[in-house]
């Protein structure tokens, strides 16, 4: 494997976490918003990710077997909650407004897990680096 492939991998990787941890942002920037209906209330949002297998799967987007890359986002399942809060102004005629899905404790655990395979990474990175230039110095000798 080449040196190059490795810093391409994990790059994939790097870019699989970052979309992680915006949709984590997005999904508790929305934590607190209410819908009229279950239909418009906010559903927190999941990257899906797909393992590059063989060279049929990659594309100039993600280059390299053995890395990773957003299949799509998907919604997470979970339905909104409906709450009885009939002095908000987006109640409906019964006096409900439809909660996001999103779950405060749900999404820490995505920002700690993605900020942990993020770092990880990065340190693949750096060990690949530092072999480098330890190939490099021995050369010089």
């Amino acid at each position: 494997m080449a040196m190059d492939n490795i810093f391409g991998i994990a790059g994939t990787a790097l870019n699989a976490q970052l979309t992680r941890m915006n949709a984590t942002a997005s999904n508790l920037a929305n934590a607190g918003t209410v819908a009229t209906t279950e239909q418009d209330a906010f559903r927190a949002k999941r990257p899906v990710f797909k393992a590059l297998v063989d060279a049929q799967m990659t594309n100039n987007g993600a280059p390299y077997v053995g890395g990773v890359k957003i299949d799509r986002m998907a919604d997470d399942t979970a339905p909104p909650r409906r709450v009885s809060d009939p002095n908000n102004p987006l109640a409906n005629k019964d006096g409900y407004v439809y909660q996001t899905n999103v779950s405060e404790v749900t999404e820490m655990v995505e920002m700690m897990a993605a900020a942990r395979s993020y770092q990880n990474n990065v340190e693949v990175i750096n060990t690949a680096r530092q072999l480098m230039m330890r190939t490099l110095d021995i050369s010089k000798a």
